[in-house]
């Protein structure tokens, strides 16, 4: 599995799914995995949701 930040300034680390559909895969320590569609915001912390919701805006309007 690849991780990539989209800044290096970034918490979160995208992972890298290529030839994936549907996915919008991320991590915040290399070691879980979170699906945007099937995991956010229930499955992660209050900190958690913080942080996405600062790096990805407009994906967390979604929910």
């Amino acid at each position: 599995m690849n991780f990539y930040k989209n800044d290096e300034k970034d918490q979160i680390w995208m992972v890298d799914t290529l030839g994936s559909k549907g996915e919008f895969l991320f991590s915040f320590d290399k070691k879980s995995i979170f699906n945007f569609f099937t995991d956010y915001p229930d499955k992660l912390s209050d900190e958690q949701i913080e942080i996405f919701k600062k790096e990805q805006p407009m994906l967390a309007e979604l929910k």
